[in-house]
């Protein structure tokens, strides 16, 4: 936090470079031999929960707008990053020098209105650049895709997944007009649900979430934080019912149960 004079007015200073080079060292030493025993056992693949666990922390604490809790949880997740370097550099494969390089060509690369000559005058300039030049970039390694879903990450939450791929259809026009269409296929969707066998529930679950995720899109919402928010408000609500209900909460009625759950949103 004592930088920020320095980074405010987009100046690093030589203690930020020192600090990271510090922590790339201290990840070389747990890794040594004769380091330690927990962090000297671990692959790509045995961190890769932690990643996952790390990224969602920095979302909560984004959402709860707790600041400094942000600034602890992005340097364990710095962390991962340098964690994944040391074990690819122990192997030959590349160091955590190569991504900083790598990151660095890119950003500029993609960024030809601000480091060289090209124009965008709008975000949506912006990224229509980006993606030119992202899939000029494939197209030179020879990565074409097959389909223009191919981009979108399979590995990603299946919210965060299904509204990026409504996102990539609806560039090539498959989409629908307005957000009202969107409102009746999702009525048409809850109709299938509730008409389905239960065999068939599962499919048509997916279809309405689906649906929902394209009108999400629609509005400019991103469903998945849309959702980790309407969880954090649900536990918020429901913390307050079982403390207004206290040891009466398990029979209590659920008239009993809503009267509190309305207070809860009144206070909350």
């Amino acid at each position: 936090m004592g930088e920020s004079s320095e980074l405010s007015s987009g100046s690093l200073s030589a203690s930020t470079g020192e600090r990271f080079a510090r922590l790339v060292e201290i990840m070389f030493r747990l890794r040594a031999p004769d380091g330690c025993p927990w962090d000297r056992e671990q692959t790509f693949a045995s961190i890769k929960p932690f990643t996952l666990e790390e990224t969602y922390e920095v979302f909560d604490a984004i959402d709860r707008e707790s600041w400094d809790e942000l600034c602890e949880e992005l340097g364990d997740f710095l962390l991962q990053a340098v964690f994944y370097a040391q074990m690819a550099s122990e192997q030959g494969l590349f160091s955590i020098g190569d991504s900083l390089q790598a990151i660095n060509e890119k950003l500029v690369r993609r960024h030809p209105h601000v480091f060289g000559d090209a124009t965008a005058e709008t975000p949506d300039d912006v990224k229509r650049r980006w993606d030119e030049i992202k899939r000029g970039e494939k197209s030179a390694k020879g990565k074409s895709e097959t389909s223009r879903l191919d981009g979108v990450l399979r590995a990603l939450p299946a919210l965060a997944e299904a509204q990026e791929i409504g996102k990539r259809a609806a560039k090539s026009g498959f989409d629908w007009p307005d957000a009202s269409q969107v409102i009746e296929k999702i009525r048409e969707e809850l109709e299938e649900v509730e008409r389905a066998a239960p065999a068939e529930r599962e499919e048509e679950i997916g279809d309405l979430l689906f649906a929902i995720t394209n009108l999400a899109r629609h509005y400019r919402v991103d469903s998945e934080q849309s959702l980790r928010k309407a969880n954090a408000k649900f536990r918020r609500r429901f913390a307050y019912v079982e403390r207004a209900l206290g040891d009466k909460l398990e029979g209590a009625t659920l008239d009993e149960m809503e009267a509190k759950w309305r207070e809860a949103k009144a206070a909350l």
